[in-house]
């Protein structure tokens, strides 16, 4: 997986300045999602692998099926990948590409997790402490774990913020044990 991370990420990078100065950096994230939905099917996933497929006939193949969604750039970016063995990297790429594209627009990205369902209201709040605590947009993912027992589990980045009751009462257990 790292492999793949450092693999993708120059491409990531190159995307990204070129997304950057034309502009088009909405066009370039819908054009990576589709190139990543189509190489992630297991009928292209075993052409990808199979040596018997040429370069030519794979590229073909994927820019057949995603027809007008991309660009000339897109076209050539599959390509490329494809004649550098690189395909495979491409969900990494476009994980990488939407990363910077939030923190170019100053927006991060924080997964909840809540041992309940979090009402719009409870949510609104928590979103406005994280963005005067990070000093940017917050855009959320929430996801319910009842064994969390209580609170929330905040993850954002490198950083976890757990003020869930599972996690206080692991916290307490380390302690008693130390």
């Amino acid at each position: 997986m790292a492999e793949e991370i450092t693999i993708a990420r120059p491409y990531a990078e190159a995307v990204f300045r070129l997304a950057k100065e034309r502009n088009t950096l909405s066009a370039w994230s819908d054009m990576l999602k589709v190139i990543s939905e189509t190489i992630s099917v297991g009928q292209i996933q075993a052409l990808v692998s199979n040596p018997g497929v040429s370069a030519d006939k794979l590229s073909e193949i994927i820019l057949e099926i995603c027809g007008d969604k991309l660009n000339s750039e897109g076209k050539n970016l599959v390509a490329l990948l494809i004649e550098n063995d690189r395909i495979e990297v491409l969900p990494q790429l476009s994980d990488l590409y939407e990363q910077l594209k939030a923190q170019y627009e100053g927006i991060l990205e924080a997964n909840i997790t809540s041992a309940y369902e979090i009402s719009d209201k409870q949510l609104e709040k928590l979103v406005s402490v994280l963005e005067n605590k990070f000093k940017c947009k917050i855009k959320t993912k929430v996801n319910i774990d009842p064994e969390l027992i209580g609170g929330v589990k905040v993850v954002i980045g490198d950083e976890v913020i757990d003020s869930s009751v599972r996690g206080k009462l692991e916290t307490m257990s380390v302690a008693l044990k130390s």
